[in-house]
């Protein structure tokens, strides 16, 4: 969401609570049929004592897993090798003998690598239009004039009526289903 935010050269708007607050109702919504398995599957049993502590860790951390290592597996789990050789562990020869400290940091490498591509991919239209005003402007012999004031104003236009909220809201939530 920050990247958005930089694209359209707006410094404070929306406010980082804002953003924060988009991101944690979008994790939630694209986490919730996640979250409803650990509820079922671990919670329930474990507040009924029908299962004990261990268990219960088994069954929900067990979501996050298949969750994670689905998230991923469009990379050929590349970012598993690489935790794996740094910590010296063994080729897993499943899923399972993937270690969850490691298939965490697998995940969070994996997100970074992929919202930096899709942020090169929001601001590309972006600078295209900064550099057109910048070029214009200088044809114009208008050095002083600074080009963020006048290409904004084309930015925002450009967003509202490509509806750049729904678009980038739909892309996130459906690139996890």
């Amino acid at each position: 969401m920050d990247f958005i935010r930089r694209a359209l050269s707006l410094q404070q708007s929306p406010p980082n609570q804002v953003i924060m607050g988009l991101a944690l109702f979008l994790t939630l919504f694209t986490m919730w049929p996640t979250f409803n398995i650990i509820y079922k599957d671990a919670y329930l049993p474990l507040r009924d004592s029908k299962i004990n502590f261990n268990e219960f860790y088994d069954r929900g951390i067990a979501p996050l897993r298949n969750f994670m290592y689905k998230q991923m597996s469009n990379s050929r789990h590349e970012e598993i090798r690489l935790f794996m050789s740094i910590s010296d562990y063994a080729k897993p020869k499943n899923f399972s003998e993937v270690p969850t400290h490691v298939l965490i940091a697998s995940f969070i490498l994996h997100e970074l690598k992929v919202a930096f591509k899709m942020g090169i991919l929001i601001f590309l239209p972006f600078i295209i239009i900064d550099i057109i005003v910048a070029a214009v402007l200088m044809a114009m012999g208008m050095i002083m004039l600074p080009p963020v004031i006048i290409s904004l104003p084309f930015k925002l236009i450009l967003f509202v009526m490509v509806d750049g909220w729904t678009l980038i809201t739909s892309g996130l939530i459906k690139s996890f289903m």
